[in-house]
């Protein structure tokens, strides 16, 4: 089975077609990840409505920005609340793309990583341009299943996030993007996963959706010298043993 392990269903690109998008995903698993309360709410009812579909409820580290401590609060209790109905916190991180308030960033990640080490589930880790400062941060926490999602920083951190038997999660654009392709061949195919992170990074021109994170599972399997169904294989194997366990 084929899993897209990141994607953003509420995002208005879906708004007039979900169902048909679901429908070619019929067989495969997707997860949708929650950026803020009413995102993860939307998510929840999402995974309700769709068999297929998975929650991933989370604090996407620049809506956190737009937060006071009450807000934050919130989307911390509902994650809580519903920790039963999630496969994973995420996504979650850091992020200093721009002049962010860094300070505010990691203290509300600080409260995510609490939660997580609380309620005992897994992270999917946003960190663009923040690697290093990420990497710490879970250093220093009790949390073992850790995925890092659309990883971008530099090759010494990803090897130091594999050392620590973290995974990454590559989306689709990984056939056209040498980045991702570095982070696959110097990684063992037992801390991979496939996502899309879509309606974003799509594998061709225009809006990508989760049908294609199969493009990205072929480039893997390029990449590693194996069979596709081989591969498909083994990166479920990984998903049951992170997320069904």
């Amino acid at each position: 089975m084929i899993i897209d392990l990141h994607c953003h269903l509420t995002a208005d690109e879906y708004e007039k077609d979900l169902d048909i998008v679901l429908n070619r995903a019929k067989e495969m698993i997707v997860v949708s990840s929650g950026l803020n309360l009413e995102d993860n709410k939307r998510v929840l009812a999402l995974s309700k409505k769709y068999k297929n579909v998975r929650a991933g409820l989370g604090l996407y580290p620049i809506d956190g920005l737009k937060m006071d401590d009450e807000e934050i609060g919130k989307n911390l209790k509902l994650i809580e609340e519903n920790k039963n109905k999630l496969l994973y916190i995420g996504e979650v991180g850091l992020d200093y793309s721009e002049n962010e308030d860094r300070n505010k960033q990691k203290e509300a990640f600080s409260k995510v990583i609490e939660l997580a080490e609380k309620i005992d589930k897994p992270l999917l880790i946003h960190s663009r341009r923040a690697e290093i400062d990420c990497y710490e941060m879970l250093e220093s926490s009790k949390i073992k299943q850790i995925v890092f999602h659309c990883f971008t920083g530099k090759l010494n951190i990803a090897r130091k996030i594999a050392d620590k038997g973290w995974s990454f999660s590559i989306p689709a654009s990984i056939v056209r993007d040498g980045r991702f392709q570095k982070i696959v061949l110097n990684t063992d195919v037992s801390q991979l996963f496939t996502e899309t992170d879509s309606p974003f990074l799509s594998p061709f021109n225009g809006r990508n959706e989760p049908f294609f994170a199969a493009e990205g599972l072929k480039k893997i399997a390029e990449i590693k010298s194996l069979d596709a169904d081989e591969t498909e294989n083994i990166l479920y194997m990984n998903f049951q043993k992170m997320f069904l366990r």
